[in-house]
């Protein structure tokens, strides 16, 4: 009985499949229903090969959409509140950082190198917004500080950032669960390319305790990098880079003009040509917009190491694209949450998460 009904659940999940097309953007990213996604992840295994795979178009980034109904506001409260927190005196976002973590919670501007300079063009907040406190022992704590110390949030009556934890943890932790079960969607395709056929993929991310999301502030840019689209660096607001997690999910950007009475206000994307740029399996450029009302999945060079390089990390850039007079008034404000094992998971049989993300971090602190 047990193997006849297992059999009849496989015939169905190879029929769904076969009726799933794979869609995509107007810029070619593969892009999948989310709805679907929770109630047939088998079905999606055509779109997650042609996102994550290998073939030289694959971008390594996939678009989720018909979210639920309380992304919107989840998002544009957090992505107006990281512009508030970024006005703040110098003085008092300095209260909120944490250098024994190398900066890696609470607030950090200034302290990240990248393209060998500090990088001066975007402000951070971060934080775990899905476990508050640690329960690794004591001894992994004190190794690993960048992942396992305690979130540092602006107090409660901050003038200007009332609300943060709360919004920041609404949203962490949607894009979390969102990213749990695009990893089971993802699990039989990654399980023939994991060098430890033993793991699972969405066990990796929902049992772990290094998750990390970042609440980025992108400053007006200076006049070094605002200069004519033909001569603008395509990396001008951050640089190329990969991501060292499993799974990065990401936010539309939201583009802010501050307006005469001090206040932002929301603004379409000053330029056809600012944002984010993905380089393909293959090495081509190309530009890829986040629909407002969707959500991004980038793979990490976690993913890379555990798949012996079968599943390749994405190269990823954003840029400026914003000339004009208007340029020093508009910012960009958006959101990653990083989701990787935890610091004791081999990531090969020589290295663990932890032991590769001290690279990661003295290489760029």
């Amino acid at each position: 009985m047990a193997s006849n009904l297992l059999s009849r659940t496989m015939a169905t999940a190879t029929l769904t499949r076969q009726i799933q097309p794979i869609a995509r953007t107007a810029e070619g990213a593969v892009t999948i229903s989310y709805p679907i996604l929770v109630s047939s992840p088998l079905s999606l295994g055509d779109s997650i090969e042609e996102a994550f795979g290998s073939h030289p178009k694959s971008l390594g980034i996939i678009i989720v959409r018909d979210l639920p109904p309380e992304y919107p506001a989840y998002r544009e409260r957090l992505l107006k509140l990281a512009y508030r927190f970024a006005q703040l005196p110098q003085d008092i976002r300095e209260k909120y950082t944490h250098p024994p973590s190398r900066y890696s919670f609470g607030w950090s501007h200034g302290k990240e190198i990248m393209n060998g300079k500090p990088d001066i063009l975007k402000g951070s907040y971060y934080a775990n917004p899905v476990v508050g406190e640690p329960t690794v022992s004591q001894a992994e704590q004190e190794k690993y500080p960048e992942y396992y110390g305690h979130n540092i949030w602006p107090h409660k009556d901050e003038r200007g950032v009332e609300g943060f934890e709360e919004a920041f943890k609404d949203l962490g932790r949607l894009v979390f669960n969102v990213g749990c079960q695009l990893a089971t969607a993802c699990q039989p395709f990654a399980l023939s390319h994991l060098s430890d056929s033993s793991v699972s993929l969405p066990g990796l991310i929902s049992t772990s305790q290094t998750t990390k999301a970042r609440l980025l502030h992108y400053f007006p840019p200076t006049p070094e990098v605002d200069a004519p689209k033909e001569d603008e660096p395509i990396d001008s607001w951050c640089g190329f880079h990969l991501d060292h997690s499993l799974l990065t999910g990401l936010c539309s950007a939201m583009f802010l003009r501050k307006e005469s009475n001090g206040e932002p206000a929301v603004i379409p994307s000053p330029s056809p040509s600012s944002g984010l740029y993905i380089r393909t399996r293959g090495g081509d450029l190309t530009k890829v917009l986040i629909p407002v009302d969707s959500l991004a999945f980038q793979t990490g060079e976690a993913l890379e190491l555990a798949t012996g390089g079968k599943l390749r990390a994405t190269p990823h850039c954003v840029r400026v694209g914003a000339g004009g007079t208007d340029a020093a008034n508009i910012s960009r404000e958006t959101f990653a949450l990083f989701m990787q094992p935890n610091t004791d998971q081999p990531l090969s049989p020589l290295k663990t998460f932890g032991q590769f993300s001290k690279e990661v971090f003295d290489e760029h602190y």
